[in-house]
């Protein structure tokens, strides 16, 4: 697994890990102090998809997955608690004779289209923009923070069909994260050509800052 160092976000700004050399942010964009019981943070990101090797494989009809995990903790004397979690996946791919980016974000099992785009910069700010994510809110005085895991995949060409099948309206095994066992041979031979080209795992995390709300 390529690993990326982190970003820390707080209310919205990256602060001292650099990731200049990547051209990557990833944020929790925190609510005002005085909303932390109302409002959610929203999650963004830049740079996720622009390096080549991710465009190349793009174009050659491999689909990309963003899965978040947007998780909240409880601040404790000793020992943090994670109190809820809320996760959820976009999925961007190219339909190479439409010449069309497919952007669809899938809560709950439930896709929903976020829209066809004919180029990738359009396609990366339909997957980058601000999402409020649907989790659970603090009580009133409990002290905590947001914490931001996110994976980003290029998919194996064994889930091609399936991501296709599922772009047109039926959910599959490949979208969820489970795998058919019986196709586990080929699965394998078809990673590591998506490795051997360029794709891999990339890990993201960020931080909001503590609030009490």
């Amino acid at each position: 697994m390529l690993k990326i160092p982190f970003a820390v976000a707080a209310f919205g700004f990256v602060f001292a890990i650099p990731l200049d050399a990547q051209k990557v942010h990833v944020d929790v964009l925190s609510p005002p102090q005085s909303a932390w019981a109302d409002t959610a943070p929203s999650v963004s990101s830049a740079g996720l998809l622009a390096d080549g090797a991710m465009r190349d494989l793009l174009a050659n009809g491999f689909p990309a997955r963003l899965h978040y995990r947007l998780e909240r903790w409880a601040s404790g004397r000793w020992f943090d608690d994670l109190k809820a979690a809320f996760e959820w996946d976009v999925i961007l791919k190219y339909d190479v004779l439409g010449k069309k980016y497919q952007v669809v974000r899938v809560v709950n099992n439930h896709p929903e289209s976020l829209g066809e785009y004919s180029t990738a910069d359009a396609a990366d700010d339909a997957v980058e923009a601000p999402f409020r994510a649907g989790i659970s809110l603090p009580k009133k005085g409990q002290r905590g923070y947001y914490n931001l895991l996110l994976d980003v995949e290029t998919l194996s060409l064994s889930d091609l069909d399936e991501v296709n099948r599922w772009l047109k309206g039926e959910l599959k095994p490949a979208v969820k994260g489970e795998k058919n066992p019986g196709t586990a041979v080929g699965r394998g031979l078809r990673t590591l050509v998506v490795r051997l080209l360029g794709g891999e795992k990339r890990h993201y995390e960020a931080r909001s800052g503590t609030f009490r709300p």
